[in-house]
């Protein structure tokens, strides 16, 4: 048996730059151990073939243990809070049949002229130094999901709030939040089973799912749907790292869908997968994961594996994509449903944000937030010509 590389996971240089220590380590072992101080023990796979593997293998389950719930919560939202990312087997199962319907790609491009409308009210405003990341990029999912969920006019700005206070964390203000949040979706869930619009809430009143089940949904989508956030910032700073890729995507904006599947894979937000626990005994390679042991994917080491993707280190808009396929947004059982929603938002911000403005410089350094489990960035400060 080999020996097992340990990476200190909140260790300055690995938060600063974790593709580079991913790789260090992957490069020695398909399998490693994340340490930190006062962290449970935590196992890693770091390449793309076993991360398949483990995010499609029943072996390993999700528990309670694997979700952070902060303290503070009003014992009455509890029933909430149980989403389909929290589920595995037939509960999960039947959740994600049951919603699949409103997350499908066809609804989707029925989205996209009023995704155009939301991305240019947001973009028109700004001009000359502003930080992106705080006025377009930070509320444009909220947005979409006010759309998404058939939330009226004159209450978006409330959402908005919820919306600024699930992305600032697990702090005061978000638990703070919490109760009028759920109230605002029963409300919601209310509004769409007695006057029904476009909303996927109205899709969904009328078949299988329970209140409860209905309520969480929109929960859920408040904390999923934010995804896109960090992957608009990413990618703007990303492709400003690298001018022959912009001036590539501003002259072609064709390629927005392929550019978006390879931004996702070269910076996507998510660095590591939800821990799960090994039911039993199970092999990787010549390692064994011990029963009871927490597993996590690097989604950060498998997306750059050189046994997968050639030159993977080399961001290129232009590189073929589905085989392999990025794990950006996940594999197996779990793989996101919303990724068709959060590539379609991502496509159409950078496409218009390049067309309306013919230069983009950054006025900062940007700087990476330190999460051991997020890429992503405090600011994007810019100024936009």
């Amino acid at each position: 048996m080999r020996t097992i590389p340990e990476l200190p996971v909140i260790d300055p240089a690995v938060l600063a730059d974790p593709f580079t220590a991913y790789a260090r380590v992957s490069a020695q072992s398909p399998v490693v151990r994340l340490v930190g101080p006062g962290m449970p023990a935590l196992w890693a796979v770091t390449r793309h073939e076993h991360a398949r593997a483990v995010l499609a293998d029943p072996r390993f389950e999700l528990s309670e243990a694997s979700f952070l719930r902060p303290p503070g919560i009003p014992e009455h939202c509890a029933r909430y809070l149980h989403t389909m990312a929290e589920m595995d087997g037939p509960e999960h199962a039947h959740l994600r049949s049951a919603v699949a319907p409103a997350f499908t790609a066809r609804r989707t491009e029925r989205l996209r002229p009023a995704l155009d409308l939301i991305v240019d009210r947001l973009l028109a405003p700004l001009g000359g130094s502003t930080d992106l990341l705080r006025e377009f990029a930070g509320p444009l999912p909220m947005e979409v999901i006010c759309e998404l969920v058939g939330i009226p006019e004159s209450d978006r700005p409330r959402w908005r709030g919820y919306g600024a206070a699930v992305a600032a964390g697990f702090g005061s203000g978000f638990i703070a939040a919490i109760p009028d949040i759920l109230a605002s979706a029963e409300t919601a869930v209310a509004a769409a089973r007695a006057t029904p619009d476009d909303g996927i809430l109205s899709l969904l009143v009328d078949g299988p799912l329970t209140e409860v089940e209905l309520v969480t949904l929109v929960w859920h989508l408040l904390l999923a749907g934010q995804t896109p956030t960090n992957l608009i910032a990413n990618s703007v700073a990303a492709l400003l790292a690298h001018p022959d890729q912009l001036a590539l995507l501003r002259e072609n904006p064709a390629l927005a869908p392929n550019a978006v599947e390879e931004l996702m894979r070269w910076c996507g937000p998510q660095l590591l997968t939800t821990p799960r626990y090994a039911t039993e005994d199970v092999p990787i390679d010549d390692v064994v994961i011990p029963r009871g042991a927490a597993m996590t994917v690097s989604i950060a080491a498998a997306n750059r594996d050189p046994r997968a993707f050639a030159n993977p280190d080399q961001l290129d808009i232009t590189r073929p994509l589905g085989s392999p396929a990025h794990l950006g947004f996940s594999h197996g059982p779990h793989f996101c449903l919303g990724a068709p929603l959060a590539k379609a938002q991502t496509e159409i911000a950078l496409t218009a944000l390049l067309h309306r403005f013919p230069t983009i410089t950054p006025t900062e350094p940007f700087v990476p937030t330190p999460d051991p489990g997020t890429w992503r960035l405090a600011a994007l400060p810019v100024h936009l010509g």
